[in-house]
């Protein structure tokens, strides 16, 4: 008489089936975050996040300002602007000078 699993055992193994496949499923939906922000990155860098046009980077004492090249507004990158806050008013206008038309 062959040994029949008990309700216990089948229990344990479909449980530890279904977290195997909810492993794979949630590997694939990381996956995919990371290819749409990867998409999402191409799309946008660089781009004005006002008309979408291209931005070009300038570096003025280190501090890397994006003038977009069609609206004219300037983009500052995370901590830009508290660097540029920080330069004396001399500094600061010579900044803003080198996108003064």
């Amino acid at each position: 008489m062959p040994d029949r699993p008990s309700e216990k055992e089948d229990e344990y193994f479909a449980k530890k089936e279904f977290e195997r496949l909810r492993k794979i499923e949630q590997e694939k939906h990381a996956k995919l975050a990371q290819d749409e922000k990867k998409k999402l990155q191409e799309t946008h860098y660089m781009k004005c996040p006002k008309c979408g046009m291209e931005l070009i980077e300038i570096d003025f004492k280190g501090i890397k300002v994006d003038k977009c090249s069609e609206c004219e507004g300037l983009w500052f990158d995370t901590g830009e602007f508290e660097a540029a806050s920080k330069l004396e008013k001399g500094g600061l206008d010579k900044l803003f000078s080198v996108f003064k038309k």
